[in-house]
């Protein structure tokens, strides 16, 4: 018999290999069918209204007509200004921890604080952001309030994220850099975290995510039921003015004003999850390209 010639058990792994392909190919569609049935529905809902006037357009007659642009305003502002607060924090958090930090009590315990505060409610953090901002920091209502709570919110996941990925750049880089003379900091800022900035924008991304369909946070920090503003004006809001919020006003229009058009909430759910897709696409294809670039 040939070396290589295919024998019984090989060709029973094989169809075992195969039904396990096929299996996990079914729980995959399984998956994505309900998403894409799901997602063709609320826009079939949402299409007698979905429009460029609905989205550049304010509230009319009590929320029962016009568009969504001061909530979309609000949502922006409240997703960009809390990602430029936790970003930083975050990825230094992640470099003292990963590089710098070294392996005793008190670095475990820091870690364990990380990964139970992800899981705190987001109620928790609004009523923190509350005390915390609003009432002893004298922020009020405001926008700054409502994002640094948001920020208080998805440091965990950035910290994580950007810890895992740093950790994942091979020790042999480190060690190459220090033999040439590098100190540490050149080390990481020249080679460890350029080689890991792919795995910090999936923290990026889950933090866009999350603080863009959040309402308990900014409800009781600087979500506002309404907030006139002019219609396709981007700097319509200051940091100092409460807002409206794509997440809020979906509540709102759903539970709260009676008479509202089944279309309504449609869009401005539609336009929620739009507007994540959006910024989270714009984040992955950068994640892809840098990716490309990596030479390990």
């Amino acid at each position: 018999m040939h070396p290589f010639q295919e024998t019984i058990h090989s060709k029973s792994r094989q169809r075992k290999e195969t039904y396990i392909k096929g299996l996990f190919c079914c729980m995959t569609i399984a998956i994505i069918i309900p998403l894409i049935l799901i997602i063709g529905y609320m826009l079939h809902e949402a299409s007698p209204v979905l429009s460029a006037d609905f989205l550049l357009k304010a509230p009319e007659r009590g929320m029962k007509a016009g568009g969504i642009w001061p909530a979309l305003l609000g949502t922006i502002y409240l997703v960009m200004m809390s990602l430029i607060v936790a970003a930083p924090i975050g990825v230094m958090a992640a470099i003292y921890l990963n590089e710098y930090a070294g392996d005793n009590w008190l670095t475990r315990t820091v870690n364990l604080a990380v990964i139970n505060l992800a899981g705190v409610p987001s109620i928790v953090h609004a009523l923190f952001g509350l005390g915390a901002f609003v009432l002893f920091a004298g922020m009020g209502k405001s926008i700054l309030a409502a994002s640094l709570t948001l920020a208080v919110m998805t440091l965990p996941v950035i910290i994580t994220s950007t810890k895992e990925s740093l950790a994942a750049v091979p020790m042999a880089f480190r060690e190459a850099c220090w033999n040439v003379g590098a100190t540490k900091w050149q080390t990481i800022r020249r080679v460890v975290i350029p080689n890991s900035i792919s795995g910090m924008l999936t923290g990026f991304i889950l933090e866009v995510s999350r603080a863009a369909g959040e309402t308990a946070p900014i409800m009781f920090t600087g979500a506002v039921f309404y907030k006139a503003v002019e219609e396709g004006n981007l700097f319509a809001y200051n940091l100092t003015d409460q807002c409206m919020a794509l997440s809020m006003h979906l509540f709102t229009i759903s539970t709260q004003v009676p008479g509202v058009p089944e279309a309504i909430p449609f869009a401005t759910a539609i336009v929620l999850l739009g507007t994540v897709l959006v910024i989270n696409a714009f984040s992955i294809a950068f994640r892809i390209y840098l990716r490309s670039r990596k030479r390990w």
